[in-house]
Order: structure tokens, then sequence, then C-alpha cells
């Protein structure tokens, strides 16, 4: 079905993405899966594209629209490049709304012209090792000591942990609060006290630099405060939409794209003296496979659109998320056993996808976590 949710400028956008993508990722993308991190230049390469801060006003160097189709042409093109390891959706849709959102114009002429130029690269960090979804588990604590913050604690699973030279922290405030007792502390490169543990060893997207950060007693500057104080957990949830649509385009392209990459093979591909595409098997496989991607393409366009006008609520979005990276996680697994024995080799496009997407449906909140929300919100 012919796509109806982009404009010329959107297309003129997608050819300045692949452009970036031949020139500046794919012919290095090789070397960063080894080293386990990618190169700093990149990020200025992508800033210098105009890739970064797309939402972020002109007067600080970004893009200035606040079209999600633009995001969701990055979305899509990172990912049937495989090019996982630039997190540029990190940065632009997960910790971008927060800096234009909530931070001070203080903190936007700080930070904003280094985010959209590449010089400053940024991470959020939520998880601990004792705290995943569970925001009411969070020990990492700030405390308020009169003219800065004396942050505490470890963050673990943190994208672009050792890279990044901006690092938004979740932190307990106030002691009494639970879940609402949360604030975000601004942490920069070179703070005393902060050290990043070592780059997690995965079993995907290894080029993307994962890490464990630990405070010791940072002193945090008061200014750094990100919003009201005590106001993380609101702050957090107001986010979580795009954050799970984000990661849903990611899904639906990255199954589309591995279901291509299969019809070709099966096409091509000789057993018992004829090509696997004349097995009735394989037609039905491709026929399911094609038939979830179109139905499924049809929502997410329409999510697309509603969170483009502002209007794509967080059930919606839960719904997009978990179904999608849920038929990206099946088509993976079926269109890697299409390809028998090639299928396991890391030269293959489709083992790569496979472990590089696994992640797919744990970050950003589980598959359960979504159903739960959804669920909560049809039964309360």
């Amino acid at each position: 079905m012919q796509r109806q949710i982009f404009t010329e400028e959107h297309d003129a956008f997608r050819e300045t993405v692949r452009a970036f993508l031949a020139k500046e990722v794919l012919p290095h993308y090789e070397q960063w899966e080894q080293d386990g991190i990618v190169s700093r230049e990149a990020w200025l390469a992508a800033g210098r594209a105009g890739l970064l801060g797309l939402a972020v006003p002109e007067e600080y160097g970004g893009g200035g629209s606040d079209d999600f189709r633009y995001s969701a042409v990055l979305a899509e093109e990172f990912t049937r490049a495989g090019a996982a390891g630039l997190a540029i959706g990190l940065h632009n849709d997960i910790i971008g709304p927060y800096l234009t959102g909530l931070a001070t114009d203080e903190q936007k002429r700080r930070w904003l012209p280094g985010f959209c130029s590449g010089e400053t690269i940024t991470a959020i960090a939520m998880t601990e090792p004792g705290a995943g979804s569970d925001l009411q588990g969070i020990r990492t604590t700030a405390e308020d000591r009169g003219d800065h913050w004396l942050l505490n604690g470890s963050k673990t699973f943190i994208s672009n942990g050792i890279l990044a030279d901006l690092v938004i922290v979740v932190a307990r405030t106030t002691p009494e609060g639970g879940a609402k007792g949360l604030s975000l502390i601004v942490v920069e490169r070179g703070a005393e006290g902060f050290e990043r543990g070592r780059n997690l060893d995965k079993i995907g997207q290894k080029s993307q630099d994962t890490a464990e950060l630990f405070f010791n007693d940072v002193r945090v500057p008061k200014e750094n405060l990100l919003g009201e104080p005590d106001g993380a957990f609101i702050h957090l949830m107001t986010n979580l939409a795009q954050e799970r649509m984000g990661i849903a385009v990611a899904g639906i392209a990255a199954a589309e794209h591995l279901l291509e990459i299969t019809t070709r093979y099966v096409k091509e591909r000789e057993a018992f003296g004829r090509p696997l595409s004349k097995l009735q098997h394989i037609r039905f496989e491709i026929a399911e496979m094609a038939t979830e991607c179109a139905v499924t393409r049809t929502f997410l366009d329409r999510c697309i659109v509603d969170h483009s006008d502002g209007v794509l609520d967080a059930v919606h979005a839960s719904m997009a998320k978990w179904w999608a990276t849920e038929l990206q996680k099946r088509v993976a697994d079926r269109c890697l056993q299409l390809h028998g024995g090639y299928g396991y080799m890391s030269e293959y496009k489709v083992a790569k996808a496979f472990t590089d997407g696994r992640i797919q449906t744990i970050y950003g909140g589980t598959t359960e976590i979504m159903k739960e929300i959804i669920g909560r919100s049809l039964l309360a």
C-alpha cells in the first residue's frame, strides 16, 4: 500500500539521511562494532548534516520543527541500514524533549547549541541494578546542600553512557516521596566523583556504548536541576509516549526490511532442484509476514500522524510499542529460519538483525508493562 503520511520535504530529508549513512556511517560501522563504540566524529558529522536537534528552536542551532515524521524517517533509515549504534533517536526523541520542555533559558543557552552540533552527546540514567521499570525502587539520592546537590548512587544499562557529556540522572530528592519524590539532576562530563564503569558486553547493538555509571559525592550545581523539584515522575510520564513511538517505528521498519531480504533470498536459494519460493510452506510464511507487516504499518502510520498532531495518548503508544516490537521479534526469528544455516552466520544481515533487535521488547518499557498500561486503562 502506498504510504500517504509524508510530503516532498520528508522525502528530501530521507535522501539526506541516506546520503549521511552512506558517507559517514556504513564505511566505519564494522570498526565501531569491533570497538564497541562509535566515533565522536560521527556525532559531529550528524550535527553538520542537520540530523540533531530536529525539534530544537532554530535560535539554538536546531531544526525548529516538532513534526515527528522527520524523526520517523530517521528511525526507519537507520534501522534499514542496520546502524543502531549511533543513537540519534535516543538523543533527539528521548532526551531532546526534556531539554526543550523543561530547561530554563539559561540552561538552554548552555546545553542546546552543543546538543545540535554533536559536541554534546547526551544520556538519561534511570535504570539501576535493583530498579528497572519500577521507579519507586530508585535508590540514587540527591541531597539538598544549600548551594548544590550531593549525588550518590549508581545506574546501569545506560545507552551513550561512555560517550555522554550530559547525563540526566533520575535521583531521589525526597526520601519518603515514593515515585513522586524523584527529581531530574543534570550531571556534566568531568564532575568530580562521577565515574563510568565498563562498557557492557551485549548480544547485539555492539557499537552502541552501554555503561554503568557511578556517583560518589558528586557536587552538582543547584542550577542543574531540570524541571520541578520532586517532579521527575510527571516529567518522565509525559515523554514516554514519544520514546515508545520511536521504538515502535524502528520495530516495523526492521520487520519490513527483514521481509524484503528474505523474499529475495528464497527466490534465489534452491533446494531439491528448485527455488525455495516454489515451496508452498515458504509462500505461506512470506504471505503471513507480509500481511502482519502491512496491518501493523497502517496502524503505526496513523500513530505517527497523531503524535505529530499532538493527540497520541499513552495507551495507543503502548499498543504500538508492544505490537510492533513483538512483530519484529517474530519476523526476525522466522526469517532467520528461512535462511537455514546461513541465517546463523554473522555476515548475513538477518543474523545481525536478530541479535540487534532482541532488546526492542525490553527497553522503553517491556511488553508486559505495555500490556499492563493498556489493560489498566480499559478495566479501571
